[in-house]
């Protein structure tokens, strides 16, 4: 083992049995449990907040999540004598959520009701007014989507000879694009007739990788993008990961819904957020960015499918959208 990852694991009161490589670090089998030990970039601050946070979700009666481990001397990054920081943090060896597996979709989907209903317990410090938690409303991340849509679009559209790709995107754009400019305006209007809603803690990268599913107990990791925002971004990212993967099954949609309003029931809000958020063509214009930003003399053929694909999922797409109103 590299001797840098042995000053650090020194530095911890407990004794270290095994260790292997994983999650972009070390997997320490230790006295005190398996733990993750792996370089740190961020600031001691936003390090202070996590701890904070965790530990009140924790004593709030949702125990598995992935804390930090101070140091024998009680700080929260250890550093090497070449200047490396490291952070040590609970570790979890259950395997992750499958989304195939709709039984355990609704007990995720719980799982993150729960977590959203704790945090709203959780009273605001006045110490939280870093960066990477006070982060900007989603429509103005739409607002350049559409922006390089637009770009793409007129590239595609001055070209004298096209490839199959360019000519798939001159057939379907104006309906997604369409679409993105409805998603951006509603969730603006929204903000604006909701002026006084109250921002909530947020996991902010909720998907089956953080979601792990135990004999016991379900364990939710990687809080490092957690924030002040809308929580139904959470219940967004996870749930279109899940409908994308089923085709957009309606029935399996409104029982992610039904799961969590039963710990958190959804308002007229949340709904039209949810609303604008899924009519967003998200993977449309990953496709078009990705297209604009590669070697766009040469698309690979599986993204002109993956095109058709969503001009085909559309009708039952829609289908879904009229049920979260």
């Amino acid at each position: 083992m590299n001797e840098r990852y042995l000053e650090a694991l020194e530095k911890y009161d407990m004794t270290t049995e095994s260790v292997r490589k994983g999650r972009n670090g070390l997997i320490c089998e230790t006295s005190l449990g398996t733990a993750l030990l792996k370089e740190y970039r961020g600031t001691l601050k936003r390090l202070e907040f996590e701890t904070q946070v965790l530990g009140q979700v924790k004593e709030m009666g949702l125990p598995q999540v992935d804390d930090y481990i101070p140091t024998a001397e009680g700080e929260l990054i250890s550093t090497g004598e070449d200047g490396t920081r490291y952070v040590l943090k609970r570790w979890f060896t259950d395997r992750e959520c499958n989304i195939r597996d709709r039984r355990e979709i609704r007990q995720a989907v719980a799982r993150i009701a729960r977590l959203h209903q704790i945090f709203r317990q959780i009273e605001r410090s006045g110490e939280w007014n870093l960066g990477s938690i006070l982060v900007e409303p989603v429509e103005k991340e739409m607002e350049r989507h559409n922006q390089e849509l637009k770009r793409a679009r007129n590239y595609i559209r001055g070209k004298r000879k096209k490839t199959d790709f360019e000519l798939c995107v001159i057939g379907n754009y104006n309906i997604f694009y369409e679409q993105a400019v409805e998603a951006c305006e509603g969730l603006k209007k929204l903000r604006q007739t909701e002026a006084g809603a109250p921002l909530f803690l947020c996991h902010g990268n909720l998907d089956h990788h953080h979601i792990l599913m135990g004999e016991n107990d379900i364990a939710l990791i990687e809080f490092q993008r957690m924030h002040l925002g809308e929580q139904m971004e959470d219940l967004y990212y996870f749930m279109r990961k899940v409908m994308e993967k089923h085709e957009w099954n309606v029935d399996l949609g409104q029982e992610m819904l039904a799961s969590y309003d039963r710990i958190l029931p959804l308002g007229r809000r949340e709904r039209s957020m949810l609303y604008h958020l899924f009519l967003y063509p998200e993977k449309y214009w990953k496709q078009i960015n990705f297209y604009f930003n590669a070697n766009k003399a040469w698309i690979p053929a599986r993204n002109i499918e993956k095109l058709r694909v969503l001009e085909q999922q559309l009708e039952e797409r829609g289908k879904f959208l009229i049920k979260i109103q």
